[in-house]
């Protein structure tokens, strides 16, 4: 029983080393760096269209990655832009274990474990981004989404690496919105990457840093 028992928490600590999801940023990745959809530096520049959008608009949603203590987490971020570019007071939306504690990380691998679903430490500091698509949104498409998401929040009570994690809640708004969405079992950054790559087409506003 011993030797299982050493087994179970030697496979436990393996399967958290190679899953995301994960609230804490450490193992930071600083100077981002820009890349396009083809992974070569420097996004092309937005089209005539996502110009306007961005400064007239003004409603956005965001989808993101961040590097954390593993392989990091995924996430939105939505709310207004001023006429800068700048967010105004926004709001961020996540699956992540309800802990700060690696004990539910480990158990989540296996059986579902509570979930909180709001900001958590980093996800709006820049230096922690490593993947990002932002889509410009008229106020009728984002009251649209913002209630989908109040609605989610309020359904998702658990996390599990496998079945339901942090992609899979990203997921479950993008196709809300009517975009396709890559597999869930990506890592993050890889998940946001595919998720531009799938519906933003090659003037897609956002970035992908370097490999976490």
């Amino acid at each position: 029983m011993m030797i299982a028992s050493g087994r179970l928490v030697f496979v436990a600590l393996l399967a958290l080393a190679v899953e995301g999801c994960v609230s804490s940023n450490t193992g930071i990745k600083p100077n981002v760096v820009t890349y396009n959809n083809q992974g070569s530096m420097a996004v092309g520049a937005p089209s005539p269209t996502s110009s306007l959008q961005q400064k007239e608009g003004q409603y956005f949603i965001e989808f993101r990655s961040r590097y954390a203590l593993t392989y990091g987490h995924t996430f939105v971020i939505f709310g207004r832009l001023d006429e800068a570019g700048q967010m105004i007071e926004p709001e961020v939306s996540g699956l992540a274990p309800a802990t700060d504690s690696v004990v539910p990380y480990i158990l989540g691998h296996y059986i579902p474990v509570p979930a909180e679903t709001g900001e958590s430490d980093g996800d709006l500091d820049d230096r922690y981004r490593s993947a990002s698509w932002r889509v410009m949104l008229s106020e009728a498409e984002y009251n649209k989404v913002v209630a989908y998401i109040r609605k989610l929040k309020a359904s998702s009570h658990f996390w599990q690496a496998t079945t339901y994690n942090c992609n899979a809640f990203v997921g479950d708004i993008a196709r809300s919105m009517g975009y396709k969405v890559p597999g869930h079992l990506l890592r993050p950054q890889q998940y946001i990457t595919k998720l531009r790559e799938m519906n933003g087409g090659p003037n897609a506003i956002g970035y992908t840093g370097p490999a976490g």
